[in-house]
């Protein structure tokens, strides 16, 4: 079991081919062995789309329905054990989302599917 970035999520589900071999297989993995994703991840792709950012083939609201019924993937809800646990992180890093995937991944001690390197950089183990 994995938890996507942003970046791999995105990937994974409309560019395959931007992804590693080893991001492409841990992703194809997805639905037999399960994995995750930040419902904040979702937000980040609406926002870059809804700004221009990002050219979705779809509505964004087909999207993220389309997310919804991907078999083994659970989108988890960014509650508030999750802001503190980003909170608690001793990182430089002030993205909020990158710190909530980050927290989200350490709580579930789950590797992170991700070509970021300030993730990459903090948190271990990752898959790329």
């Amino acid at each position: 079991m994995v938890l996507l970035d942003t970046c791999a999520l995105l990937w994974w589900t409309l560019e395959r081919d931007k992804l590693s071999p080893a991001a492409a297989e841990a992703c194809g993995a997805v639905p037999r062995e399960g994995g995750v994703c930040s419902s904040i991840s979702v937000w980040e792709i609406g926002i870059k789309a809804k700004l221009g950012k990002l050219a979705l083939p779809l509505p964004f609201a087909e999207y993220a329905a389309r997310l919804r019924r991907i078999s083994g993937l659970e989108i988890v809800a960014v509650d508030d054990s999750i802001w503190v646990a980003s909170l608690a992180l001793e990182w430089a890093n002030r993205d909020p989302a990158d710190r909530v995937i980050v927290a989200t991944a350490g709580r579930r001690q789950l590797p992170i599917v991700t070509k970021d390197r300030a993730i990459a950089d903090f948190y271990s183990p990752i898959v790329w």
